[in-house]
């Protein structure tokens, strides 16, 4: 049922990226042995720009998560680069990825976005009262959003079944759920990435992405 929307879901449109791109993780039971779901989301629309459920942070499973943000969003880090060429090199507002400090984050940054953004290293929310810069909160506050309903589920029993609950909490969040920090507006609304959803909104986005699987295919 979901899998047309995680297969078309960039042909809905790009994201505009308004705030700093967070990426972490959120660890997760799989019968008998624990998984990761990566995130990525915009810090100021809320949008989720990445996501995939991998057994292994991978620096293979690190770069094909963050394909996902280049897939979707290359053209408008490289619009935002050549317009900023003109500034010093200090002065230059290019689009913020932030982390921790895991490497093989950085290394698939590097492979993939190096020059053209910029890299920094986050903290957690609890370390933000001692002054540091840069924490993760935006990812953070939605991973324990997250954990709630991974844990209301207790354990997945398959692998496919983390992924669908991962899709799903990503469609919700990004199309459907209006969140009050947002002023009553869904991450999607807020990047500037309109859909003609009516009252059931979940159904018409599965009949938009099956229309453009046809469409396009």
């Amino acid at each position: 049922m979901f899998r047309p929307l995680k297969k078309n879901e960039q042909k809905f449109g790009a994201p505009k990226i308004k705030g700093r791109i967070h990426f972490d993780e959120k660890y997760a039971k799989v019968k008998g042995h624990g998984e990761y779901r990566l995130t990525a989301i915009d810090s100021k629309t809320k949008f989720i720009l990445a996501e995939v459920v991998v057994a292994e942070r991978t620096l293979e499973a690190c770069v094909a998560f963050l394909q996902q943000i280049k897939k979707w969003c290359y053209r408008q880090m490289l619009d935002r680069y050549n317009h900023e060429l003109k500034k010093p090199v200090k002065k230059r507002k290019l689009i913020v990825f932030v982390s921790d400090q895991f490497g093989n984050y950085k290394t698939a940054w590097k492979k993939l976005f190096y020059r053209i953004t910029k890299l920094r290293f986050g903290v957690p929310i609890a370390c933000k009262k001692f002054g540091l810069k840069h924490n993760n909160n935006s990812v953070e506050r939605h991973n324990r959003e997250l954990s709630r309903r991974f844990d209301a589920l207790n354990v997945f029993q398959t692998h496919e079944g983390a992924e669908i609950t991962s899709t799903l909490c990503k469609v919700l969040h990004n199309y459907i759920n209006r969140h009050s920090m947002l002023h009553e507006k869904t991450p999607a609304q807020c990047a500037e990435l309109i859909l003609p959803l009516r009252t059931n909104k979940l159904l018409d986005l599965i009949h938009i992405a099956r229309k453009l699987e046809m469409t396009t295919s």
